[in-house]
Formats: structure tokens, C-alpha cells, sequence
């Protein structure tokens, strides 16, 4: 019975949770995160630079990473210490090789606040000092670790010497933190890998006078109430998940009461509740224009309804409909079991299915997926009025960078659609490839590319050999280093641009190429870019005088797709550990056949 208590209390580390619970559970859910670990588990090391007492948020950081697959290990600060440790490097600090630093500051933090009685001079200096300070500090970590750095930005105060004018005048302290913010988010848009923790929207959320409670700094030194740690570090985990690539990336959707208010099979499309007619009509409205939001920054949209197809079209024909039929990449309108729906749309679209959100108001049907299908998020929604609140505070789609590739995601899906249906037409594969005129950029990496690159180490899980992590400082000390070989692959036909969607790169030893990562999207599955690049792997290797390619296979639950990719590669297999772990060889000369014979390489 204890065993089935704690599984069923798992859900209650993700949104909506339970903070109080989780206080008093936090050892018992801690070891059961630890026996229960997913295969694909990753580990890392997480300074903590702190500017007050930590302690309940560190551990309750260390809950909902270990939720998300992410297994930390901490450094911290002494108290208060988290300028010394950061900027005079501190001996403990450099050997703990941090690959991630957090800065946990806040409004007790600002060692030089205006006073009323100050002139205008004063005051930009007492601002100027405070801003020198922690850009002094975040470019020395920056340049000296080489690793991600997550500043807090600054909470309000809790009382207003100025009253209303505290927001206007050049004395008053809420203007004064809204300016410094400003500054810290300006430093976050030109460091890649420089992100803010926005405590100032969480003070607010959360309420100024609940969060700010002087009882908890009085008494123990907590910048914020204890109470609001929890969602506090909820939020923070959320940032590193987006980090490390453990980002959900589609958004499995209900109709009936879900998009729309009532049922489109019994009410008909014109009596369903969808536009500004009636309050009803507003949320749901209101509710589609978020997922049209979401859907704007790479967010893929499916329907996943117990209905007649043609039917449940019907309700996107309505003029005020805010979503239109052709804004989801999968449509499973039909009367089927929800998670089998969920799952055949991932298989068609090449995702697995804990890359999905599923919003459904009926809960049973919630129950069902969430036994069903292992690691697909399935938040108790709520009403109606909730949805939007619900999804967003649940950080599923946290954004840490937004590329041009988020951007362009759905139209890239929607085109990989268009090739599904091209592809019916002809009876020989290889004929279908060449219809499609490909035309691939393999290259080293480039800086144009480094954010990109980071982030498909981190988002790629099925086809990929090694499952190694990268940060952007990691890419960009590769593509510097001469000891190395990179690739990356871009893949544009005639339906479109892919993008960057392959990465490979390799330590040179003497005459042999170590490959220490391959991966590749996918939504480029079957088309013969892991080939092409393998060709110019090939070519330059031979004309850097190496003749012989070292690769390795790490399998995990999600990679199972390429165990075999080496020895379709020609590459024969010289060691396998007991966990499976295989190392693999191949000759190579000047002899060789080139395998892409579809694709036109760097025309």
C-alpha cells in the first residue's frame, strides 16, 4: 500500500501541486524518485551562489528535477556568499566544475538603495554600482566555467516610502528595481547562455504581501516565504528542464467542453459555445487564442476527440472559430481509445508520446492516459476559465531561447505532411526521394548555428547514438578546438526548409576519429541524410589523413531505432559491454562509394 501511495502522490510534482504536502513528503518522494529513475536519466552538477538562507528551495529544486529525469548534485554557498564564491573563485567551487551556476539573489541583495533626500547624481550612481557588480560577476562565471548561468531578477519591496510615486519619481525604489530588471533582461538577450528567473512576475502571482512576509527573513533569512518555495522552485526547475532539453513539444487536444462549450454531436456546430456571443463563448475563444499563441512559437497542436470526423470538422468551419482545421498536425476525431489516438499521432509525426500535453475535461479519459502512456503530462485542467492558467503555470513549453526553428516548426511539419501524401504516389521509394529534390548544407559548425546545435543535443532522443547533453558553451569550445571534426546538416526539398537537423562531431586521435555524437531529427527520418552525412564525414576525415572511424552506441529506452546504425554504415562491431554499450569500427580510403544518392551536397 505505502508503494501505491507515493506513485499515486507523484503527480503532485506537477502542476497544480500540493506545496504543503510536498514540505512534509519531501524525504519519502526523494527516495522514491531515486528508486524509480527513468533509463534515460541524465546527472548534473548545480552551484547554488546564494544571497540569503536556500536550504528548502535547493531541496525542493532537487524534487522536480529528479521528476523530470534530471539527477542534481549541488554546490552551495556559504550565506550570503555568493559574490565572494563567484567572483574570487573560490578553490571548492572550481573543483565541483559546475555545469550549471544559480545565482539566488533578491531585493535584500541591493546593497545601495535611493533615499529620498538623494539628487538625481546619487542615484545613478548607487545604480550604476549595483548593475557593475553583478555584470562584473555574471561575466566572470560566464567566461571562467563556461557553463549556464540562471540569475534572479529582483522582487518588489514591500513597502513604499514614496506611496504611488514610489513607480514614478528617480528616488523611489519600486522605479528603481523596474530599471535595474530592465538592465538584467537587456544582459540576458545578448548572453546566450545568460537566463533570468523572473521572481518580480512570481512576487505578483504570488502576492507581495504573502511573499514578502518579513516573519521568514526575520526569523531564518529566507528572502520570500517559506510557503511560496515550492512554486518558487517549480519555476526554476523549469528553466533548467527547458535547458536540458526536457520541454514537452505538442499539445494532444479534446473538442467537446474543451475547446469549445458543449457537445458538437448533440447541440450541432451552430449551438456549440465558441466566440464573443456569450460569456461562455469568450472563454472558450479566449482558450483557442492562447493555443494559437502557443502554436506561433513551435508548439504543435492535435485533436484527439470521441467523435465523427466530419463532425467535429464542423466546429472549426464556424467564422468565429479562432483555430481552423489546418492548425493541427494530427486529427483523430473518431471513436477509438484516447491514448491509442495519442499514440498513432506521435507515430505518424515521429514523436514519442512523453512529448505530449493531453487537455481533456473528462477525467476519466485523463486517468486512462495517464496509466496508459508513461511520461505524457496530463494536468487536472480544471473549468473552463482555468485552462489558460493551468497549461501556462505548468511551464511545459518553457522558453529559454526562441530560434527561428521554433518558428518555423509547424509549417515544417505541415510540409513533412505534404510529403506523406506525395509519397503515396509512386510504388518505388527511391523515385519519391529524388521527386523531392534535396539539397543538404553539411558543414562545420558554424556560429550562425550554435544555438540551434545546442539545442537538438538536448531535444533529440531517438535518433541518436550517444544521448550526450550539450550546452552552447560546449559547442562553441568544440567548433574552436582543432582536435575536433564537426558537422552540421541542413535539409531543404521542394516542400521546403528543414533547417538544421543532423549533428555529428569527433575528437581526432593520430589517424582515427572518435565519434562522440550523432544525431539527427526525426522528421527527417528515411531520407537519406544520415547517409549524405556520412559521405562528408568521410571526405574530410580522408583529407585530414584519417582512415579509420571509432563509434559508439549507448542504448536508452527512447534509441532503440539505431542500434543498428553502425553496421548499416559498414562499420563492424569490436566491443559490447553488460549494458549493452557497443563500440564500433570502419576503414576508410579514397576507394569509397559514396552512399547519398539523392541528396546534392552543398551545390
Amino acid at each position: 500500500m505505502r508503494e501505491r501511495y507515493l506513485k499515486t502522490k507523484m503527480r503532485e510534482l506537477e502542476y497544480p501541486f500540493d506545496p504543503e504536502w510536498m514540505r512534509k513528503k519531501k524525504r519519502k518522494i526523494k527516495k522514491q524518485l531515486l528508486e524509480e529513475l527513468p533509463k534515460g536519466a541524465i546527472t548534473k552538477k548545480i552551484a547554488i551562489l546564494g544571497g540569503s538562507t536556500f536550504d528548502e528551495v535547493r531541496d525542493m529544486l532537487e524534487l522536480f528535477l529528479l521528476n523530470y529525469g534530471i539527477v542534481p548534485s549541488f554546490y552551495s554557498s556559504e550565506y550570503n556568499s555568493f559574490y565572494e564564491d563567484g567572483m574570487f573563485d573560490n578553490p571548492e567551487l572550481i573543483e565541483f566544475a559546475p555545469d550549471l551556476i544559480y545565482i539566488h539573489t533578491s531585493f535584500k541583495n541591493i546593497d545601495a538603495l535611493p533615499m529620498p533626500n538623494d539628487s538625481g547624481d546619487t542615484v545613478q550612481e548607487k545604480y550604476e554600482s549595483v548593475i557593475n557588480k553583478f555584470k562584473g560577476l555574471w561575466e566572470h562565471l560566464l567566461s571562467k566555467y563556461s557553463c549556464p548561468v540562471i540569475q534572479n531578477n529582483f522582487d518588489y519591496p514591500f513597502y513604499r516610502l514614496l506611496g504611488n510615486n514610489d513607480a514614478v519619481l528617480i528616488q523611489g525604489r519600486v522605479r528603481f528595481v523596474r530599471a535595474l530588471n530592465h538592465e538584467f533582461a537587456d544582459f540576458a538577450l545578448q548572453h546566450e547562455n545568460f537566463f533570468i528567473n523572473d521572481i518580480n512576475y512570481q512576487q505578483a502571482v504570488y502576492g507581495i504581501d504573502k511573499w514578502s512576509d518579513p516573519l521568514y527573513w526575520n526569523m531564518y533569512k529566507y528572502a520570500l516565504a517559506v510557503p511560496a518555495i515550492p512554486a518558487f522552485s517549480y519555476n526554476l526547475a523549469s528553466i533548467i528542464k527547458a535547458i536540458y532539453g526536457r520541454n514537452k513539444k505538442a499539445l494532444s487536444l479534446d473538442l467537446d467542453n474543451t475547446l469549445w462549450g458543449g457537445v458538437i454531436g448533440d447541440d450541432g456546430p451552430d449551438n456549440i459555445e465558441i466566440g464573443m456571443e456569450t460569456p461562455t463563448g469568450q472563454i472558450y475563444a479566449e482558450f483557442q487564442t492562447y493555443l494559437k499563441e502557443l502554436m506561433s512559437m513551435g508548439v504543435l497542436l492535435t485533436v484527439n476527440s470521441k467523435n465523427d470526423e466530419s463532425v467535429a470538422r464542423e466546429g472549426f468551419e464556424r467564422p468565429d472559430s479562432v483555430l481552423k482545421k489546418d492548425d493541427f498536425i494530427g486529427f483523430k476525431a473518431n471513436w477509438e481509445p484516447k491514448d491509442r489516438n495519442l499514440a498513432g499521432v506521435a507515430q505518424d509525426i515521429n514523436l514519442t508520446t512523453d512529448s505530449f500535453v493531453f487537455v481533456d475535461d473528462n477525467p476519466a479519459e485523463r486517468e486512462i492516459v495517464k496509466t496508459s502512456l508513461t511520461g505524457t503530462a496530463v494536468p487536472d485542467i480544471g473549468n473552463a476559465e482555468d485552462y489558460i492558467r493551468t497549461l501556462d503555470r505548468a511551464a511545459y513549453f518553457e522558453v529559454v531561447r526562441l530560434s527561428q526553428d521554433d518558428l518555423d516548426r509547424n509549417a515544417m511539419y505541415l510540409a513533412n505532411a505534404k510529403r506523406q501524401e506525395s509519397e503515396v504516389q509512386f510504388k518505388d521509394y527511391g523515385e519519391y526521394l529524388d521527386s523531392l529534390l534535396m539539397e543538404a548544407e553539411i558543414k562545420p559548425f558554424s556560429s550562425v548555428y550554435y544555438s540551434r546545435i545546442a539545442q537538438l543535443t538536448n531535444k533529440s532522443n531517438q535518433f541518436n547514438l550517444t544521448t550526450k547533453r550539450m550546452s552552447q558553451s560546449d559547442i562553441e569550445r568544440i567548433a574552436e578546438d582543432d582536435g575536433y571534426i564537426t558537422l552540421y546538416g541542413k535539409l531543404k526539398d521542394r516542400f521546403g526548409d528543414n533547417g538544421v537537423v543532423s549533428v555529428a562531431y569527433g575528437k581526432v586521435c593520430g589517424d582515427v576519429l572518435d565519434i562522440e555524437m550523432w544525431l539527427m531529427s526525426c522528421r527527417v527520418l528515411k531520407r537519406d541524410m544520415e547517409k549524405a552525412m556520412m559521405d562528408e564525414l568521410i571526405r574530410i576525415c580522408l583529407l585530414r589523413g584519417i582512415h579509420t572511424l571509432r563509434g559508439h552506441y549507448y542504448p536508452t529506452a527512447k534509441n532503440g531505432m539505431v542500434k543498428d546504425f553502425f553496421a548499416e554504415r559498414g562499420f563492424e562491431k569490436v566491443d559490447e559491454d553488460e549494458a549493452g554499450n557497443t563500440l564500433w569500427e570502419r576503414k576508410i580510403s579514397f576507394d569509397e562509394m559514396a552512399e547519398s544518392r539523392y541528396i546534392k551536397v552543398n551545390p
